[in-house]
């Protein structure tokens, strides 16, 4: 069992930078894939990004790549998402997820989901 909790979300303005922190309980959470997606109004829950087990591949939505990064401090059994260039079609609540194999883009692939933590990006 792993239990996430997400914080860091907030207001920024357009161009702003925001960066989620995803707590996760439990001892084994080094073997677990983690991924971040987001859900806005009336639209599908989307992936933005996963990282590997180790840190060392990560992958990202075509939406967000070059803008966001992911990363993972299992010492710390934290997963960051650092969002920089925020636009306003970033607006949304965003997920973690963790997942005990290979990263993953769907979301019915993960296991174990986080509450949630919303970012609102101002134009």
């Amino acid at each position: 069992q792993v239990q996430l909790v997400e914080s860091g979300g907030g207001l920024v303005q357009a161009g702003g930078s925001l960066r989620l922190s995803c707590a996760a309980s439990g001892r084994t959470f080094s073997s677990y894939a983690m991924g971040w997606f987001r859900q806005a109004p009336g639209k599908e829950r989307e992936f933005v990004a996963a990282i590997s087990w180790s840190g060392g591949s990560t992958y990202y939505a075509d939406s967000v790549k070059g803008r966001f990064t992911i990363s993972r401090d299992n010492a710390k059994n934290t997963v960051y998402l650092q969002m920089n260039s925020l636009k306003p079609e970033d607006t949304a609540v965003y997920y973690c997820a963790a997942d005990g194999g290979i990263p993953k883009t769907a979301r019915y692939e993960y296991d174990y989901w986080g509450q949630g933590t919303q970012v609102t990006v101002s134009s």
